[in-house]
Parts: C-alpha cells; structure tokens; sequence
C-alpha cells in the first residue's frame, strides 16, 4: 500500500511539473511575420541557405514553425536550455519529442556537422533579434 501511495504522489508531482512547464506554440509560416529578422551576418547567411534546405519544411521559414515541426523562436529553445550541441545531436540522431507535440523528429539525412554549427548561427542570430 506505501509503495502505491509513493508511486501515486510521483506521478502527481510528475503531472504538475509537465502541466506548469512552458511549451513551444503551434505558431506557423504565417506568423513569420511577428517574428524580427535582423542584418545575418556571413555565416548566419550561409546557415539560413542549409536552414530552408533541410529544415524549413518542418520548423518553417525563420524558425517560425508550422503544423510538423516547433519554432525556434521558443524559450525552449534558447542557448540557456538547449546548447548548440542539442541541435547538432537532433540532426545527426534524430530526437525523440519532449516539447512539442509533433511526434519524433527523425535524424537530417545528408547533413554534415559543419553545416549544423552554421545553422545554429542563424537559429541564435534570429534568436537574439527576438529577445532570446
């Protein structure tokens, strides 16, 4: 009986932590327009290139996101909670969703890491920009 009323109370307190935790919004392409994009520099530029190539299509233009894929114009997602290495490790593993509620983010085939570092400059650029 204890161990049920401990079980109980974990999953209580579980419950309450997920439910009070910020979530990244559904926001979509056609929010792209809220969202500040500011003067990239090269290698932001660059980035931006390997972004709409192999990530646009599920995390939307700017990182505004679309009904796929979370933007990354999130608290979630700022340098803080999810270190560069985070993304280099979703692109090249895949990640299993824990924010979002778009299912599982399947690894980015073809990509190279160099290309990743140079998509986190734009993603941080843009953050930045944004208040994040």
């Amino acid at each position: 009986m204890r161990n049920i009323i401990i079980v109980t109370i974990i999953t209580l307190l579980g419950a309450a932590w997920y439910f009070t935790q910020e979530k990244p919004s559904n926001q979509t392409a056609q929010n792209t327009t809220s969202i500040i994009v500011p003067e990239l520099t090269a290698a932001a530029q660059i980035g931006e290139t390997y972004f709409n190539a192999k990530c646009a299509a599920c995390h939307g233009i700017n990182g505004a996101g679309t009904q796929k894929g979370p933007t990354f114009i999130n608290k979630a997602y700022r340098k803080g909670h999810h270190a560069d290495e985070s993304f280099q490790r979703a692109a090249k593993l895949g990640v299993a969703a824990h924010h979002w509620r778009f299912g599982n983010m399947p690894p980015v085939a073809g990509i190279t890491r160099a290309e990743v570092t140079k998509i986190i400059v734009y993603i941080r650029e843009i953050q930045a920009a944004n208040g994040l």
